[in-house]
């Protein structure tokens, strides 16, 4: 763990967190990089809805991008960054405006290719899950 990267470096609050994760609302709650895991809060806004009042899925498939992308981070060096190759999603449950918990866990850590997964929750019932392939490269 380099305290030097990226995401420690947010953490520390030294440097602002990426602005979509902030419109989405994010607060990490823990990070186990170590254990490969991470559990992060959003805050699913009304701007978020369809006409239906669900939060549209491509906010949900953004949350749990970020789920599982600050997890990798964690595991990073200064001057690296794991761009999302391929980022899989299904729908369980229909979320609304509110808080929505994202957990996230690394499957595989390569040398330049990871696999990783994550689920999101609002009021503790699966709303959508997502497995990810990320690649490691140098800025």
């Amino acid at each position: 763990m380099d305290r030097n990267a990226f995401f420690w470096q947010v953490q520390e609050g030294k440097l602002p967190p990426p602005k979509a994760a902030a419109t989405l609302g994010i607060r990490i709650l823990s990070v186990s990089p170590d254990q490969g895991r991470i559990e992060v809060e959003f805050q699913g806004k009304p701007e978020f809805t369809n006409p239906a009042g669900h939060i549209q899925g491509g906010f949900l498939a953004a949350m749990l991008d970020d789920t599982m992308g600050p997890l990798i981070s964690s595991t990073l060096r200064a001057g690296e960054f794991a761009p999302t190759l391929n980022l899989n999603v299904s729908f369980a449950k229909p979320a609304v405006a509110g808080t929505l918990l994202g957990k996230g866990r690394i499957i595989r850590r390569g040398k330049d290719i990871s696999f990783l997964a994550g689920e999101l929750f609002q009021h503790d019932e699966l709303v959508a899950t997502a497995t990810a392939t990320v690649i490691v490269r140098e800025v």
